[in-house]
């Protein structure tokens, strides 16, 4: 997965939250002390420029685009997709199969509406989505989406793993992140290779929690069927 460095040029060190394009999976690839050492001024975004006078000399200078300090995010990763050849770079949308990953909302979109991603889990899955059915090791994962380059001593990513698949499970959909024999994730793109194993995973939850309730009273309610009858209800 290609990720596009940027340099952020300012008198802090970082980019304030709002503004910070890593959120959108880029890099920092290095910080500009003064305005003169801008090598490319056609691929530069001014952020921070609330006089109207002020946003126009830039652009009269040859920057990219000037804009003031009530950009938000969502606008900004707009506005930097169009600056020639990085909309190539860089999709907005990743479609896997009903499912409609959104860059710039980080969240997935499935029957007309957002699933509630968190960051980590939008992360996890437009990295699993740029190779559909192709498998992702932990480490790549955990470089590409943690930015770690050692294995942590948490369950982190099984964790988040689990946690999105609760998710796209609301739709239908928790056979769409699979775990690999060989180890890793990747995204199915084969659903009815998937059903008869989560049909047989199914059947033994209900056989186990069948027998786990055989000593019970007669007349105490089986929580166990009336969630399965919820479902097939739903």
């Amino acid at each position: 997965m290609s990720q596009l460095n940027f340099t952020w040029l300012s008198m802090s060190t970082c980019p304030p939250g709002r503004w910070d394009l890593r959120l959108l999976d880029w890099r920092i690839g290095g910080r500009c002390p003064d305005w003169k050492f801008v090598a490319d001024r056609k691929c530069a975004v001014i952020v921070g420029a609330d006089d109207a006078d002020t946003r126009a000399g830039l652009l009269e200078q040859g920057f990219a685009d000037a804009l003031s300090s009530q950009v938000a995010m969502v606008e900004l990763g707009a506005r930097m997709l169009k600056l020639e050849g990085l909309g190539e770079m860089i999709p907005q949308y990743r479609i896997i199969g009903p499912v409609r990953l959104d860059l710039f909302y980080r969240d997935a979109y499935v029957d007309g509406r957002w699933i509630g991603l968190h960051p980590r889990e939008f992360a996890l899955m437009w990295r699993l989505a740029a190779d559909p059915g192709q498998r992702v090791d932990k480490p790549a994962l955990l470089k590409d989406v943690w930015r770690l380059r050692h294995e942590p001593e948490t369950n982190s990513l099984e964790v988040h793993v689990s946690r999105l698949r609760a998710k796209l499970a609301v739709s239908g959909l928790g056979w769409l992140v699979q775990t690999h024999p060989d180890g890793g994730y990747f995204i199915c793109t084969e659903a009815r290779s998937t059903f008869p194993a989560f049909a047989r995973e199914r059947r033994s939850m209900l056989d186990s929690a069948t027998t786990m309730s055989q000593g019970r009273r007669s007349n105490q309610p089986n929580l166990a069927e009336c969630h399965v009858q919820r479902t097939r209800n739903d």
